[in-house]
């Protein structure tokens, strides 16, 4: 089976349809896969195949889901303590909506607990290490799944974003990693951080991959007031050229902090795009170098009221106290981890009495001039690249006695999550012998588009993942 998990995603669903691959052999191959995982990408892996083929367009290509997706009867844990070992009694909605399609669940992805987090680091169960680098982080909050789908142990992985987690890791692993334009994708069933800018997202080794799981987890669900589906069918990508395109290169997101390296792979891939018939040119986005304050603002504030529900009532880890309030206290004490209660302390705060209008307030106003701002830009440009990291994965501990240092990791993805537009990061090249990752974003709803152009590039790019795969 060593060829059939060398194929793409895409290329294992052709081969079952024309009956060259067998779905119980290619879950079996990948499963043998998994349950040797010596990245800590795993937190559950599927016992035995299912007992009934998979039938469907996605034709039995076996799936790893991030650990905050609910999954009946498996364990769907968020990356925490406070839920270890929590099996929910139903299944969130694009988990399902892809089991439907024929993409049967093979394993459940490591994670930041809570989706807090940019390098994996903050999980519970443990750091996941990055295949090109077992002594480097692979990103976050979606590590595991990145590190799973580069390193071959499945074919293809759902992450979320909320502000950078499924590009970020997917640039640190050199695979592909697609935001959705928020409200494309069902958020019922997803164990939530920030409601406003969560958003579910394919994690693949190619573009083709990204279009063909992404097309059948939107649609509108009627169990999540904020989703809204795409005005069109997802199409799968096919554009070798990008005549006519216009890259918009924000002067206000490619300053200082980036890593030599990333902007030598960066300006390289700009060449690429040119060379394809792009043009390149520059573009403002004035108050996107806000988004990262604002973002440490409303992510934390959403989180402080989401976790409230973590109490030691209900479900999950429960500390006996002698009293109501003290058992409260220590189960949420022992519980959370130390990034977790940092996000919730800060988000309490800015939502308190006498300080909502000073910072969460006003954090929304920049919200708004963010979106403003790409609106405006994208009447000018019909993308705006960037890299996706200001660096290449670092090595596990190097930033975890300093948060204001782990949060500029998603300096370049943030601005994105808060006006709510889809993008997509690829990769573009390698640095030190890392991968590093181009982001590109459309206007909202323009993810067919955004595909095409990402295509374009990856197939004039070249570049060779095999180097987490050895």
């Amino acid at each position: 089976m060593t060829d059939a998990v060398a194929l793409t995603a895409a290329q294992a669903a052709a081969a079952v349809e024309a009956g060259d691959l067998d779905p119980r052999e290619l879950f079996e191959a990948y499963r043998a896969r998994a349950a040797a995982d010596d990245l800590n990408a795993f937190v559950w892996v599927a016992g035995e195949a299912p007992g009934e083929p998979a039938s469907g367009p996605l034709a039995g290509v076996p799936l790893g889901v991030k650990d905050l997706f609910c999954t009946e009867g498996v364990p769907s844990q968020a990356g925490s303590k406070i839920l270890e070992g929590y099996r929910p009694p139903y299944t969130a909605s694009v988990v399902a909506r892809l089991a439907e399609a024929g993409a049967p669940l093979l394993a459940k992805t490591n994670q930041d607990e809570f989706a807090m987090g940019s390098s994996n680091e903050n999980s519970a169960f443990g750091p996941v290490l990055n295949p090109w680098d077992r002594s480097r982080v692979p990103g976050g909050s979606s590590g595991g799944s990145a590190a799973a789908v580069a390193a071959g142990l499945v074919p293809w992985a759902l992450g979320t974003d909320t502000g950078g987690s499924i590009r970020q890791p997917a640039a640190l692993c050199g695979i592909v990693g697609l935001k959705p334009t928020y409200g494309a994708v069902s958020r019922f069933g997803m164990i939530a951080f920030a409601s406003s800018l969560d958003q579910a997202g394919p994690l693949t080794r190619d573009v083709t991959d990204a279009a063909l799981l992404f097309r059948h987890m939107t649609g509108r669900d009627p169990r999540d007031s904020t989703s809204i589906g795409l005005p069109e069918e997802v199409r799968l990508p096919s554009a070798r050229r990008l005549d006519g395109i216009r890259l918009g290169v924000p002067d206000d997101l490619t300053g200082e902090g980036v890593e030599p390296g990333v902007m030598a792979a960066f300006e390289a891939a700009l060449d690429r795009a040119r060379e394809l018939g792009a043009t390149v040119e520059r573009v403002a986005l004035p108050h996107a170098d806000y988004g990262l304050s604002a973002y440490y603002v409303l992510a934390p504030a959403e989180a402080s009221s989401n976790l409230a529900r973590f109490d030691g009532v209900r479900y999950g880890l429960r500390v006996e106290a002698d009293d109501l309030l003290t058992m409260y206290t220590r189960t949420r004490h022992d519980g959370f981890g130390a990034e977790v209660k940092r996000r919730i302390m800060l988000g309490t705060y800015a939502l308190s009495s006498g300080y909502y209008d000073a910072y969460y307030g006003r954090a929304q106003r920049v919200r708004t001039k963010i979106a403003e701002d790409f609106k405006a830009a994208f009447d000018a440009v019909d993308f705006v690249v960037t890299p996706t990291s200001p660096g290449v994965a670092f090595e596990l501990g190097a930033k975890t006695g300093d948060p204001l240092s782990m949060y500029l990791n998603d300096y370049f993805t943030v601005p994105m999550s808060l006006a709510g537009i889809p993008a997509i990061s690829i990769p573009c090249g390698l640095s030190e012998g890392l991968p590093v990752g181009l982001q590109l974003a459309g206007p909202a709803f323009s993810e067919n588009r955004v595909l095409d152009a990402a295509f374009a590039l990856e197939q004039a790019l070249g570049f060779d993942g095999s180097g987490a795969r050895q």
